[in-house]
């Protein structure tokens, strides 16, 4: 409830501070730290995600221009440049990611019941990565080019509400596939992936473990035909076959039968083939559930449009993870005021409007409220008519 609390303040209402707490202490984040503790750290950089600060010595002028508001919005420490850079360098990048999971499960929870373009009752993700490149004079650890640096983000997306629900940060230089040895599968879950996850070692992993794939084939696939199924054409479909693998090696790595579906996308003027290790769904739910595929990238392109993610506070791993954590965490917290609060904004919007509210005293539903304008025919009450016709 509002107080007369300034903005900043009414949204750390949604952070679960003693979940935040227990994270640190986890990582022993406050060991011989006299004031500038891991919540004050993580406010400061929580205000550069919000407000689009550019640099530490931004942040470092905006907030002590703030000074007298800074204990209400619960930042308790001096604001310094060199404190915020030795605390990005030092503490442990997995206090926020350990937060970042924990605000996640809280924001799955509220968004459990939003539809997607698929009518499905079983939890369907988005995996794939975007690559974020760097100066390769600053971040030598991060090669990927002869002449650049670059990381790459392997994110796999919950379709209901677009909630990130694992984050893996790498190199720019590793390959795709190998980040599925890190993601977690949940039994009877849709993992949706591009044909830059073809690794049929690794997708055996999913069948083992109970969970589907639809992933795009190669070209050129070794395989046999097994069984054929009845097809609609005017709905896109071209095939269904249950084949096998016949390669000499991708038979041995993958020695179930899978299921091949061609499908004419009409939009794209394009032949398309996936193969999934689902038998129950139709063929076209199957299509249209790779079509989903595009929300990652839409993802991708929000976040970098709208968190700090393409230019780093600092140079090293620690804090170049810090740094991208923390903005997941911004991202899921202002998903959650938006449900908690029923806001019809966009996230976009919200941040927006954030971003010049933050140290407002109002009620933080007031101001993210949609307008009503009075005068809907546009007529000013108070000005004659300057043309009389």
């Amino acid at each position: 409830m509002y107080t007369g609390r300034i903005v900043f303040s009414q949204l750390i209402d949604f952070m679960p501070l003693r979940d935040f707490r227990r994270c640190v202490r986890r990582y022993h984040g406050n060991h011989r730290v006299k004031s500038f503790t891991g919540l004050d750290q993580f406010l400061c950089m929580a205000f550069a995600q919000l407000t689009f600060r550019e640099s530490l010595r931004d942040i470092e002028t905006c907030l002590r221009a703030m000074q007298p508001k800074l204990y209400h919005a619960g930042i308790r420490a001096k604001i310094s440049r060199s404190t915020l850079a030795d605390a990005n360098e030092i503490r442990d990048w997995r206090i926020y990611a350990d937060f970042a999971q924990l605000l996640i499960g809280i924001a799955r929870r509220l968004y459990a019941k939003d539809s997607f373009a698929v009518s499905l009752e079983q939890t369907a993700y988005v995996f794939d990565s975007t690559t974020i490149d760097l100066c390769l004079t600053l971040f030598p650890w991060a090669q990927f080019r002869r002449y650049k640096s670059a990381v790459k983000l392997h994110t796999l997306l919950d379709l209901r509400g677009n909630i990130p629900c694992f984050m893996h940060i790498t190199g720019g230089r590793t390959t795709d596939s190998l980040a599925l040895d890190e993601l977690p599968l949940e039994p009877g879950a849709f993992y949706i992936m591009d044909r830059g996850y073809i690794d049929f070692a690794r997708l055996y992993r999913f069948t083992n473990e109970a969970a589907y794939f639809i992933v795009r084939s190669k070209d050129k696939l070794i395989h046999r035909r097994r069984a054929s199924g009845i097809v609609d054409k005017s709905t896109g479909l071209r095939s269904d076959r249950t084949v096998v693998l016949t390669g000499p090696l991708s038979s041995q790595k993958y020695p179930a039968m899978l299921r091949r579906i061609s499908y004419f996308d009409t939009e794209m003027s394009q032949r398309l083939v996936f193969l999934t290790n689902n038998f129950t769904l139709e063929a076209l739910t199957i299509a249209q559930l790779y079509k989903c595929r595009w929300q990652v990238e839409l993802f991708f392109k929000w976040i970098k449009q709208y968190l700090r993610i393409k230019a780093f506070y600092g140079t090293s791993l620690n804090a170049v993870k810090t740094q991208i954590w923390i903005s997941v965490s911004v991202y899921v917290l202002v998903a959650i005021l938006r449900k908690e609060l029923k806001i019809s904004r966009s996230l976009g919007e919200i941040l927006q409007i954030l971003s010049i509210t933050l140290f407002e005293k109002v009620a933080v539903h007031k101001v993210l409220r949609e307008f009503e304008f009075q005068n809907c025919d546009g007529r000013s009450r108070n000005q004659l008519s300057l043309f009389d016709f």
